[in-house]
């Protein structure tokens, strides 16, 4: 399988590893497109794959073309892309708040699958969401998923209209846990524990939290209850999370980021 991938930032990069990790394509098949000349210096010094400069004839000859660039940068692909790409290639983009419906009429190709992936897949532990065009096949989506699955799980929709939703939640969600578990460290250290142990308890405590719910048959409710006893230290802090509407706070800024990527939508379709 000959596969390209334009824009080799972190998740371009990510796939080319990932896809050369578990064998999903072998160097020689794989050609990472570099937008100049230090870029493609940088590429090369990796020593992952082929590299070329801008898209030519091989880009367009692939069977996968990854596009893996920002969403502003588009516009700069779509001259030497567009009406341009093998009839029966598959185009994966990850671009964010970027429609099928434009991706299809700025390329002039059918095959397109529109993905949402999120951070931990620099590290197999991602899940992407993916919508396929109408006009993708059972081949397509079985390369989709022997692909994206390199870099965690994977899960297909029908409606585009909830991939803003995805992207608030699973594209923008590691940033959130990550920000809670900064308050936690920042909070351990005003406490008077030093930073290493600071971040020991912390971090040990989200990820033994997370074995437990991904374990355990009871209920996120259940689970609360379990260490939040009556009248102890744990009531007392979700008292002060009730008083200061950290629910409505945390579930509306999520609802913002999902707004967000509706507006971003509506820019770029």
């Amino acid at each position: 399988m000959k596969i390209s991938i334009i824009g080799c930032g972190n998740m371009g990069l990510t796939y080319a590893r990932s896809f050369l990790q578990y064998h999903k394509t072998k160097k020689d098949n794989l050609l990472l497109v570099a937008k100049n000349e230090a870029h493609a210096q940088k590429l090369t010094e990796l020593n992952l794959s082929r590299i070329c400069l801008g898209i030519n004839n091989e880009v367009l000859n692939s069977d996968v073309i990854i596009l893996a660039i920002k969403p502003q940068d588009l516009n700069s692909i779509i001259e030497p892309l567009s009406g341009r790409i093998k009839k029966d290639a598959l185009v994966i983009s990850i671009l964010a708040g970027t429609k099928i419906s434009k991706l299809r009429n700025s390329l002039k190709h059918n095959y397109i699958v529109r993905t949402m992936p999120n951070m931990p897949a620099q590290f197999g532990m991602g899940i992407t969401v993916y919508i396929p065009s109408s006009e993708v096949n059972i081949h397509h989506i079985s390369t989709v998923e022997n692909l994206l699955s390199t870099t965690g799980r994977t899960f297909m929709i029908d409606d585009e209209e909830l991939m803003d939703g995805v992207t608030a939640l699973s594209g923008s969600g590691p940033a959130y846990f990550y920000f809670i578990v900064k308050i936690m460290i920042d909070t351990a250290k005003k406490m008077g524990f030093d930073e290493s142990l600071a971040e020991l308890l912390v971090k040990q405590t989200m990820h033994g939290a997370f074995h437990v719910i991904n374990n355990s048959d009871m209920d996120l409710d259940s689970l609360i209850k379990k260490v939040a006893s009556k009248g102890g230290t744990t009531e007392a802090a979700f008292q002060v999370m009730k008083e200061n509407n950290f629910s409505e706070i945390f579930s509306s800024a999520i609802l913002r980021a999902e707004e967000r990527s509706k507006e971003l939508s509506n820019i770029n379709c």
